[in-house]
């Protein structure tokens, strides 16, 4: 008779190294030895033996001035044949350029990860500027204006989030009661905004995304200072207008029923 198989449970150290680099991926996105340890509450020993195997595997690199570690190109790599066969960014690529072009601002599309948003594209603003490449990053559901178009729809996501939420900036909001009220509002008009809850001084208008079935599969946005996306501290309608018809373009292109 044939041996049964041993089934085996997680293997610590790659449950280990998955958490640097769910850590490298986040906000700060460059972290010393000490940072990480703290974070996730681990030896320094253990945490640099890890992050010493990703980097000789490409995963992690090594900043030589300051010694903290990022993230790897061999990561980049992977990560585009999952972003290549991804059918929404394939779909919107066209149009997030076109999007770009006329509101004057950088674009990016989201999709929902692990009760996060995914960056799967990004087009850079058209100017000459010195900008950061955000696709394969992840951003917080409440305090984005791609969160907050996706979350709209995913109501259930609510119960997962941590409480309270974070307050990334001052006017973070972070009271339940009102993000719920303020997902009623983007529910019925179509389109979600934040203006500086993430960053000072930044805003974004996002919209989203339909697929062939009807489902919400995405979000596209435009990202810009505050000063150039609002007036008023009110987004500016024509911004909303190229936000919204590009994300009911892209939606036609999924097989989305006209919208």
């Amino acid at each position: 008779m044939p041996q049964a198989l041993e089934v085996s449970g997680p293997i610590q150290s790659i449950e280990r190294a998955a958490a640097i680099l769910r850590l490298l991926s986040g906000r700060s996105r460059r972290l010393g030895v000490v940072e990480m340890a703290g974070q996730l509450s681990l030896p320094k020993g253990t945490v640099h033996g890890i992050l010493r195997t990703l980097q000789s595997v490409g995963f992690v690199e090594q900043d030589h001035d300051s010694g903290k570690y990022q993230l790897g190109a061999a990561l980049l790599h992977i990560g585009s044949s999952y972003l290549d066969a991804n059918e929404l960014r394939t779909r919107a690529l066209n149009w997030a350029d076109s999007l770009a072009t006329q509101s004057g601002e950088s674009v990016r599309i989201g999709t929902l990860h692990d009760g996060q948003v995914l960056i799967v594209h990004h087009v850079f603003r058209p100017d000459d500027s010195r900008q950061a490449l955000d696709v394969g990053s992840l951003v917080p559901i409440h305090a984005t204006a791609l969160g907050k178009a996706l979350l709209a729809h995913h109501r259930y996501l609510l119960s997962d989030l941590e409480r309270p939420l974070t307050r990334f900036t001052p006017v973070t909001v972070t009271e339940m009661d009102r993000l719920k009220r303020e997902l009623d509002e983007i529910g019925a008009r179509g389109w979600a905004s934040e203006i500086g809850e993430l960053y000072p001084g930044v805003a974004s208008i996002a919209a989203p995304i339909k697929d062939q079935r009807g489902l919400i599969a995405g979000a596209i946005s435009v990202t810009g200072p505050i000063e150039r996306l609002c007036e008023d501290d009110v987004p500016r309608a024509e911004l909303v207008g190229y936000v919204m018809e590009t994300a009911r373009t892209v939606s036609r292109e999924l097989g989305a029923i006209p919208w």
